[in-house]
């Protein structure tokens, strides 16, 4: 057996015990080891230098995500791109040097065919995603975007025996419960689950976590808990992933309705979590604000002392507030004044960010329950004093509860409160994010109905009419994935009229 064969096993061996939350194992076996001699034959040397050009690769990808998951400004995406581009081009160059008739089949051409199916994949899949403005700079770059490429490549790698095979698997998992989530589009989860060896992990830590997802994704929110403290008790000597779980179970808790539990994820984080306290601490008044005055605060907290403190909690990561925490800095802001006005119902708008009323839209009783709390919120707004955040708090309940009554099938009532918030745009004073996301609901609700011209016409309106709003990007990435949806669909059908490009 060659030393790379017998390293290509010693790993495949450590990411067993990993995915079976052996971690401290796993990482034994991957300390430094005695430097292998030197190849006597040029035949060893050559696969040798090709996975070693593939580790690199990967190395480069890594830091590739890092780039992007800092921050959302559209300027830092095509930083990071260009500056990942030499990982890209190795990963291009090894596509199409390694054929069949170039290199002997075995068990290390099939490990370096995985690799290279991760990068390819990683790469036009996450570029994909970009909106073609980005994608085009890219693309001049020597960048290519091919969603569905991306997917075959990934889809290829996941399902042959491979050392990446579960790393294909993990970012195809990501790719279905999170970017298409947070996209608005959460189809395909339940085929792929069938794929990959992932039954064969099916107690492992990573694993409980995203089968909590999909069934969080699906509406199943008992179902997801379980899953997610089946992750917790799994294994101890990773706490991070414990934050995961964490985060999912504070939301499921939340579009439960039951503030308390999610108050309580949500402390856990503030004290164990370095990721983002402002966001934390954020989350933690905005669940304390929805119970009823009168109710007994959990160990004594006060929602007002919380927002007050969001903005000390400030951190910047390479000089870049993530985009979640500027905006949970800038909502909190006006609690600085002794006499503030509070948030009208500081959780379901942050819920509507990370596109939960998704999930709230697959059960009948979630939906009545957050819609009396809207309706409740309603009339508290009319019966307030006026003040300089009247108008947009009373658009924020509109947008937010047009979006139920979407979900429970009243498109008029529906289409009603979104063109409430669109009639209001001059009146607005800081939450200028609620117009174009009220054009994209809107245009969404349109799509419904099959009014797609009318729905395209709105999309480019949100698109090109509006700037330098709250969690831009995100809106942005939301707006592209429908027009691309929609040109897809009239290329499908040969339809005429006009372009959603």
């Amino acid at each position: 057996r060659s030393s790379l064969e017998a390293a290509l096993a010693e790993c495949t061996e450590a990411l067993n015990c990993f995915l079976h939350n052996q971690f401290s194992e796993s990482l034994e076996m991957l300390q430094p080891r005695k430097k292998a001699a030197f190849p006597e034959s040029i035949s060893l040397l050559i696969p040798e230098e090709l996975h070693a050009e593939v580790c690199y690769a990967e190395c480069l990808l890594h830091r590739a995500a890092l780039t992007f998951l800092q921050d959302e400004n559209m300027v830092n995406f095509i930083k990071g791109g260009i500056k990942v581009r030499s990982s890209y081009l190795i990963y291009r160059e090894l596509s199409s040097f390694v054929h069949p008739d170039q290199l002997p089949a075995g068990s290390a051409r099939i490990h370096l065919d995985g690799g290279i199916a991760l990068g390819i994949g990683a790469f036009n899949l996450t570029l994909s995603l970009f909106p073609p403005r980005i994608l085009k700079l890219l693309e001049f770059a020597g960048f290519s975007g091919d969603k569905e490429y991306g997917l075959r490549q990934l889809h290829h790698g996941a399902t042959t025996r491979n050392l990446r095979a579960l790393l294909c698997t993990m970012l195809l998992l990501c790719y279905y419960t999170f970017l298409t989530f947070i996209l608005g589009k959460d189809k395909g989860v339940a085929s792929f689950r069938k794929e990959g060896g992932i039954q064969l992990y099916r107690s492992g830590a990573i694993f409980l976590f995203f089968a909590g997802r999909i069934e969080e994704i699906k509406g199943n929110i008992n179902e997801a808990i379980k899953k997610f403290e089946e992750g917790c008790s799994a294994q101890q000597a990773w706490k991070q992933f414990h934050h995961m779980c964490y985060w999912e179970l504070m939301w499921c808790f939340a579009y439960k309705g039951m503030w308390k539990m999610a108050y309580f994820y949500a402390d856990l984080l503030s004290k164990e979590n370095r990721w983002s306290k402002a966001m934390y601490v954020y989350m933690k008044a905005a669940f304390l604000s929805m119970l009823p005055p009168g109710e007994p605060r959990p160990f004594g907290e006060d929602e007002v002392e919380l927002f007050r403190q969001v903005s000390s909690f400030k951190q910047k990561i390479a000089g870049k507030s993530p985009p979640t925490e500027k905006f949970a800095i800038r909502k909190a802001r006006r609690y600085k004044s002794s006499d503030y006005v509070s948030l009208p119902v500081p959780a379901l708008e942050m819920m509507y960010m990370w596109n939960g009323f998704t999930v709230l839209g697959k059960r009948q009783e979630l939906l009545q329950g957050t819609l009396d709390t809207l309706t409740q919120a309603e009339k508290q707004l009319h019966e307030a004093p006026a003040s300089e955040y009247q108008v947009d708090d009373r658009c924020l309940v509109l947008l937010l509860k047009g979006l139920v009554l979407k979900h429970l099938h009243s498109s008029t009532e529906a289409e009603a409160c979104f063109s409430a918030v669109h009639g209001s745009e001059k009146k607005i004073r800081y939450d200028h994010y609620l117009v174009p996301n009220a054009l994209l609901e809107l245009s969404l609700l349109y799509v419904a109905q099959g009014r797609n011209e009318e729905a395209v016409q709105l999309l480019r309106k949100a698109k090109n009419n509006y700037k330098n709003y709250s969690m831009e990007s995100r809106t942005l990435f939301r707006i592209h994935a429908v027009l691309s949806k929609l040109k897809a669909s009239q290329e499908e059908n040969g339809a005429d009229g006009a372009s959603p490009s």
